[in-house]
């Protein structure tokens, strides 16, 4: 008999992590006795303006940036993602006006795409296999001689599989094609080096790694003079306007000191973790894992279950055992449409309506693990049992 973990049992941190006390420790003078604008020209403001410069330098570490010079804050990860796409289209010697996107992105990127083919932008989407990967050969079949931009994500929060970017940045390169990727399910929770992966823009976002919401980076290579998204004053070398959120950004910094020391525990105890929860997860008689089993996220499992709509199974789990999990993305969770993704990987309508994401924490616990599998197939039962009688 399985024993019961302290309720309720939270595996949803796809959707966001709770900041680590550290990180909160960090980040308190900066609302009250440290609160000084950084560009304000007295010594206060200089301790404000160098804070920032701190984690700069923490986040260049984290992701082998060869400078912190080609970081710039943003308010978050969508903002990033518009400003990589809306950026690229605004540089006066850019190729064209295409851009060339996988079919399973995040909102953040598919939505400024549909908004920009409003002002005479194409954008297409590259196909991805049954795994959810996406064929370098097939990035560089869909490369036009117009194209401006290849944005592809670096593991979809919806599937977990880990993209080969560095292939694909090779295809890019030779084409002489700008690649962004959107790190945010990456960044500060596996080993990341922008020289390695070989793209020009990356997408960063500290509230997937213990770090505080409101606040992400994007990292532009050195050279590519992106234009501002917002502007205004001159603050980040006038790349990105408006007064500096330093209790976030001190708070950003934190949260990738503690991910240069402790990603390789963390990742080990995830890994292993998982792998329980897919060992466990196999037999289930209608169940389908989703993505690449392989080649993953540490912290992701993902499926589809035969007959059961998420939005049910996931009520279940939630009221009757305590456990809360997730479908697809946060950002579309209250949609309540078949996912995108899924239909992208080749599911039916029907399985697509049926995604569920366990994603686990620092918090998580074998027992916990055990619990989910042991509540899992009964909530099942009670589901399908409820839908045939009606």
């Amino acid at each position: 008999m399985v024993k019961t973990p302290k309720l309720p049992l939270y595996l949803d941190y796809m959707a966001s992590t709770p900041c680590l006390p550290e990180v909160v420790q960090a980040m308190l003078p900066y609302f009250s006795e440290r609160f000084h604008n950084p560009q304000s020209a007295h010594p206060p403001g200089e301790e404000s303006l160098e804070a920032i410069e701190r984690a700069r330098r923490t986040l260049a570490l984290l992701i082998g940036a060869p400078s912190p010079k080609d970081l710039f804050f943003t308010s978050g990860a969508t903002e990033s993602n518009n400003w990589a796409l809306k950026g690229i289209l605004q540089l006066p010697n850019r190729r064209g006006s295409h851009i060339l996107i996988s079919q399973i992105e995040h909102l953040s990127i598919t939505h400024p795409c549909k908004s920009l083919e409003r002002q005479d932008v194409t954008a297409t989407q590259v196909a991805v296999d049954r795994l959810g990967r996406v064929s370098p050969d097939a990035v560089k079949k869909a490369i036009r001689t117009e194209t401006a931009l290849v944005s592809i994500t670096h593991a979809s929060n919806e599937v977990g599989t880990l993209e080969p970017i560095a292939d694909i940045a090779q295809v890019c390169r030779k084409a002489g094609v700008p690649l962004h990727v959107d790190a945010s399910n990456t960044v500060g929770i596996v080993p990341i080096s922008v020289a390695q992966l070989g793209c020009d823009l990356m997408t960063i976002s500290p509230h997937m790694f213990y770090g505080p919401k409101g606040i992400g980076a994007l990292y532009v290579r050195r050279g590519l003079r992106l234009p501002p998204l917002i502007e205004g004053g001159t603050q980040e070398e006038g790349r990105r306007a408006g007064t500096e959120n330093v209790p976030a950004i001190v708070g950003l910094g934190v949260a990738c000191e503690l991910a240069l020391r402790d990603m390789a525990s963390r990742a080990r105890r995830f890994t292993a973790l998982r792998d329980r929860l897919i060992s466990g997860l196999r037999p289930l008689k209608g169940l389908h894992l989703t993505g690449d089993l392989a080649n993953r996220l540490p912290h992701h499992v993902s499926c589809v279950i035969d007959g059961v709509e998420s939005e049910t199974i996931l009520q279940a789990l939630a009221l009757d055992d305590q456990v809360y999990a997730a479908s697809g993305t946060a950002c579309s969770a209250k949609a309540k449409q078949p996912s995108y993704v899924l239909q992208a990987l080749g599911y039916s309508e029907q399985h697509a309506s049926g995604s569920l994401v366990f994603s686990l924490g620092l918090e998580t616990t074998e027992n916990e693990i055990d619990y989910l599998l042991d509540v899992l197939p009964k909530a099942i039962v009670r589901v399908r049992s409820l839908s045939t009688n009606h």
